[in-house]
């Protein structure tokens, strides 16, 4: 192993923890708000869906402003570690404000508690993900390789979250603020930027300005991109919001319901972990914009063939396609954005076209396939949610452009080269 070689092995390992500490976070408040909402706060179903109201709502307000002041940023790290120190006031406010606001108003709670946690969470997540994306770049890592550590997280936040929650609710908070002290301790001490190199993850120049910014609304491919993940991600969510309720169906108690899909999600869970390893080297291979398509007619065909099973077993099969949708899709979003974008403008694009309008979507296909599900019951609403998906995915496919491969960190320059004049070569 040579000289550089070390270097960048030496400046990769600090971001799966970095990634594991944060998503350790959002796994373990996304896992058990709702029960400690439930059995601590004693808030009622509206008042629980107030709070998650607050935090998708004003997470829109977060998001676009958070994506340009990345961009800004680029490399420092002012945001990111303010939200980190946000995040370790997670089990105070939880311990020792929440109930009171409680007292005072319910309104009160879902406001504080909605612009609090999306500032670390809903809004921050964004700018968590496009620091080590860059961080990948200039260092010379694959991000999923890093974000292995998300995935680890999910799964260790499983294990313990739960544990914590039945010997002391208020705990589970606690151990976010300890996870957040560690994530701060990372980004100041351990995540280090290989900064002669830090061109290739954006511009160094601070050239960027309003007028860049406001350019990326009149980027075709921006909207392309945007409706794809209104289309395709969105419904992604959306479908498995309530999929639990159908699947308990297929059996005779929904104790049995309960327990196959504990295992069927840990298995799900495993795969997406597993296939973290692999993605990045397909992905170079076929290609970004080919990836996010290939997760398009995938999640049309999970949902489709999980509307027209006849068994349990069927769906068990159809469900754990999500194990492979979920690392096609982050693999492949990274690195189009980075190759078909200015790249001044990656933490812009993303956090409008894969959160920002994702939010959207999310917030009004939510209410749509609530009154379908009532209607027209879960196999029908997900016959017409596949067919949506598989209509916007063949949209994507012939106007979705092709990204810059070497920018993307698919291929290097030489290679480029080289494929160059072996062609040239074999046509003379």
């Amino acid at each position: 192993m040579n000289s550089e070689e070390k270097k960048k092995n030496k400046h990769f390992w600090g971001f799966p923890f970095t990634h594991f500490t944060y998503f350790f976070i959002w796994a373990t408040v996304n896992g058990y708000l709702t029960l400690w909402m439930e059995q601590v706060g004693h808030l009622n179903g509206a008042q629980s869906g107030l709070v998650f109201s607050m935090m998708a709502g004003i997470s829109l307000i977060f998001q676009p402003f958070f994506g340009v002041i990345s961009d800004k940023l680029l490399f420092r790290k002012d945001l990111i570690i303010t939200i980190g120190v946000v995040g370790i006031f997670i089990g105070p406010y939880f311990q020792w404000l929440f109930l009171p606001l409680m007292r005072i108003n319910s309104f009160l709670v879902a406001v504080v508690t909605g612009v609090f946690l999306s500032f670390v969470l809903n809004g921050g997540v964004s700018v968590v993900e496009q620091y080590v994306q860059r961080a990948s770049l200039a260092n010379g890592f694959e991000y999923s390789h890093s974000r292995l550590g998300g995935s680890l997280a999910g799964i260790v936040a499983s294990l313990v979250a739960g544990r914590l929650f039945l010997w002391k609710p208020n705990s589970i908070f606690w151990i976010c603020s300890l996870a957040a002290i560690v994530f701060v301790g990372l980004l100041l001490f351990s995540d280090k930027i290989n900064l002669e190199n830090a061109s290739a993850a954006g511009d160094t120049s601070n050239s960027l300005n309003m007028k860049i910014v406001g350019s990326v609304f009149k980027n075709k491919n921006f909207w392309v991109l945007s409706i794809f993940y209104m289309g395709a991600s969105a419904i992604f969510d959306v479908f498995d919001q309530q999929f639990i309720i159908f699947f308990k169906t297929f059996f005779e108690t929904a104790a049995q319901g309960t327990l196959v899909y504990s295992y069927m999600s840990s298995a799900q869970t495993l795969i997406e972990f597993i296939l973290m390893f692999p993605m990045p080297w397909i992905i170079n291979k076929i290609g970004a914009r080919n990836g996010l398509i290939a997760y398009g007619f995938l999640t049309a065909v999970r949902i489709l063939g999980s509307a027209l099973s006849p068994t349990w077993g069927w769906i068990v099969v159809f469900r754990l396609l999500a194990g492979l949708e979920m690392p096609l899709l982050l693999t492949s979003i990274m690195k189009y954005i980075a190759g078909a974008f200015d790249i001044r403008l990656y933490a812009t694009v993303y956090a409008l076209a894969s959160n920002f309008a994702k939010q959207i979507s999310v917030f009004i296909f939510s209410s749509v396939a609530g009154q379908m599900y009532d209607g027209f019951g879960y196999q029908h609403t997900y016959v017409m949610m596949g067919v949506f998906v598989f209509v916007i995915t063949l949209f994507a496919a012939f106007t979705l452009k092709k990204e810059n491969r070497v920018q993307a960190g698919e291929v290097n320059a030489e290679e480029v080269a080289n494929e160059a004049t072996a062609s040239s070569t074999d046509q003379e």
